[in-house]
């Protein structure tokens, strides 16, 4: 008679240190999903007792990078094309220095993901909840609004900016950076009276001073 037992599983087939291995693996991946899941829930619902004696942890988990919100259920969404751009001022060998161009980020992304048909999640957002985090935190004079959250907000958008120069460019060394954010109301639809205006407003902020391997410190000028 022929058995009915399967083929033994693969993870049956392991040595018992690969199971062991396997089991460890998984029971992590399951325990940093359920914290994931755990901070987040936190952050969303409703002020507690237990959110509000975590709220520190929570925080610190959450900002920047796993930030909700409910903007795309808005009653008024937003009405305004944000491109955010940025320039590097480099130090070349002999000591000169030169500025370069504004570089239009935002537009880098958009071509990035143009007839992509899975963009990457920090192609989609990373620049765009970036900035958004930084304005949230800073009035309109660049001072600091939310506390810690407005030096989490600058120091996230400048290693952005960092990361996408690199810290060599055209034969120097990127020495500070500047940003500053294009805004372009989206036309008005013909059958609505009246017009928006098309000319772009731009936001401009203050260099900063790049991070460097021997001080390792970011500062605002």
């Amino acid at each position: 008679m022929d058995s009915l037992e399967g083929p033994p599983s693969r993870v049956a087939a392991l040595s018992l240190p690969g199971r062991i291995v396997v089991a460890v693996t998984i029971g992590a991946v399951a325990v940093a999903a359920l914290y994931h899941l755990a901070m987040v829930f936190l952050h969303v619902a409703p002020s507690n007792t237990l959110s509000k004696e975590h709220a520190t942890a929570v925080n610190d988990y959450i900002y920047p990078e796993f930030e909700q919100n409910w903007k795309l259920f808005a009653p008024d969404p937003l009405q305004q094309n944000i491109h955010v751009e940025a320039r590097a001022e480099v130090r070349k060998p002999g000591g000169a220095t030169e500025t370069t161009g504004w570089v239009d980020l935002t537009g880098m992304d958009i071509a990035a993901m143009r007839h992509d048909p899975l963009p990457s999640h920090s192609q989609q957002n990373e620049l765009r909840r970036a900035w958004s985090f930084y304005t949230d935190t800073h009035d309109t004079s660049e001072q600091p609004t939310a506390g810690d959250r407005s030096d989490l907000s600058r120091t996230y958008l400048l290693r952005i900016i960092e990361e996408r120069f690199g810290r060599q460019l055209n034969g120097g060394q990127v020495v500070r950076v500047q940003a500053r954010a294009a805004t372009t109301p989206v036309p008005q639809p013909r059958w609505i009276s009246g017009s928006s205006g098309t000319s772009t407003q731009y936001r401009q902020l203050p260099w900063w001073i790049v991070d460097t391997p021997s001080t390792g410190q970011e500062k605002a000028s």
